[in-house]
């Protein structure tokens, strides 16, 4: 009958190892296809050693409790990994030169691995399926639905902008050129060189505008010397 039972048990943990390992995939595919830092190889590790620690945690308060006389915690692993997976988050949230922030996706859903390795480990699988699929309609087409139906301001986005400006420009009557061409101006910062003038800000436009007509927009702009941009996706 033990045997019996530490088979079953064998089976179960290559049960829910191969479960954490499929639903690590499927979150880390997600990211990998946008070329995100922390992509499937790494949401795969985090989910199946969250899995096998929260396995490793109950399965050793159970085992263990009797001869230390004294109740042992399941959930005290699970809780430490949710601390560690917070400093791997941070890595990934960066900091752009113009005061963008990224990576916020990314770390959320490694922290997401994460949960869905301990729901597994800890045998709560219609959870764990429930939590993969609400994850993917989140991140995936919830974005889609609401750049469909959703206010403007979800339908926009951002592309940074560095524009090189002859000294003898109106910088107002520059910026409301910009505005003219139906585009937003947001954090402006203006520089001062011995040539010229620099002005560096984000440009709020319609998502379906490419990053290169609106090279060609600011391009044809009087005053203009030089642009640069670069999407902020």
């Amino acid at each position: 009958m033990k045997e019996l039972l530490l088979q079953y048990m064998d089976y179960e943990v290559l049960f829910k190892l191969t479960f954490a390992a499929i639903s690590g995939i499927g979150i880390g595919l997600e990211r990998e296809l946008k070329g995100k830092p922390l992509g499937l190889k790494t949401c795969l590790i985090i989910s199946v050693m969250a899995c096998l620690l929260t396995i490793v945690s109950y399965e050793s308060a159970f085992l263990y409790s009797k001869e230390y006389a004294r109740p042992m915690d399941p959930g005290r692993i699970p809780s430490y990994i949710i601390s560690g997976i917070g400093f791997l988050g941070a890595g990934v949230i960066l900091r752009r030169g113009n005061e963008a922030i990224s990576g916020l996706t990314t770390a959320s859903l490694v922290l997401a691995s994460a949960g869905i390795g301990i729901t597994i480990g800890a045998g709560f699988y219609i959870e764990a399926i429930s939590g993969v699929i609400f994850l993917i309609i989140g991140v995936k087409i919830i974005p889609l639905l609401f750049d469909w139906i959703g206010p403007k301001k979800l339908k926009e986005k951002e592309i940074k902008v560095k524009l090189y400006i002859e000294k003898s420009t109106h910088l107002t009557d520059m910026i409301k050129a910009i505005k003219s061409k139906d585009l937003g101006v947001r954090r402006l910062r203006v520089k001062e060189e011995s040539e010229d003038i620099e002005i560096s800000c984000l440009l709020t436009t319609h998502k379906g505008i490419y990053t290169t007509d609106i090279f060609y927009e600011l391009k044809s702009i009087a005053g203009i010397i030089q642009v640069e941009v670069e999407s902020v996706d």
